[in-house]
């Protein structure tokens, strides 16, 4: 049956979010998501306890910030984005073809774009990033809004490097940074560093 929609309302009540945790080569990941769209793409670190600790903080948090509830069940979204990413690791895919629901403000939104438009294999600086979401000069805002972009690898932020060609940073470890853009350089995917090299 049709969902009821509350007086006053023009819109269905938002979907619940649905959320799994799955394994790749870099480690664990938190997938995220609603009818909308994939939400979040979050990787994990540590121990089993400390991944179920951090994907029980994401969970609350994307809770807040959608206003909607986390539940668990399985979704065709989160289906399509293990497949989406495990042919990716593999070098098989070289864009994704899945909606994303990303709440930001109306310039997060701009470069959280124009990350999506960056092409597989390539880089910006975040002076690029900033002067095509249409505000030049904001170099330190554009890495502030790299970092609060929830959806890793399908919204590439990790294709954004310093002016100097230095790799920069990456709130999922540098490491992790480098094995993606040497995948995307090579087209093949790197073997991971061990855990007790990793910085």
């Amino acid at each position: 049956p049709a969902a009821s929609v509350p007086r006053g309302m023009t819109h269905p009540r938002p979907s619940p979010l649905q959320d799994s945790i799955v394994q790749g080569p870099l480690g664990l990941m938190h997938l995220m998501a609603s009818d909308e769209g994939l939400c979040l793409v979050q990787f994990l670190d540590g121990s089993a306890t400390d991944a179920a600790v951090q994907a029980d903080v994401g969970r609350r948090r994307m809770a807040r910030l959608l206003g909607r509830p986390v539940e668990s069940g399985a979704h065709p979204l989160l289906d399509e984005a293990r497949h989406q990413l495990a042919e990716y690791m593999a070098g098989t895919r070289r864009a994704f073809d899945i909606p994303v629901l990303m709440a930001g403000t109306p310039f997060e939104q701009r470069v959280w774009a124009v990350l999506r438009s960056i092409p597989h294999g390539s880089t910006q600086t975040y002076a690029q990033v900033a002067r095509a979401a249409g505000s030049p000069g904001a170099s330190r805002a554009t890495g502030s809004a790299n970092g609060r972009n929830r959806v890793a690898v399908i919204v590439p932020c990790h294709r954004v490097i310093q002016a100097h060609g230095g790799i920069g940073g990456f709130s999922a470890g540098v490491w992790r940074k480098q094995w993606l853009l040497d995948l995307e350089r090579t087209g093949h995917p790197p073997q991971p560093p061990q855990a007790h090299a990793r910085p």
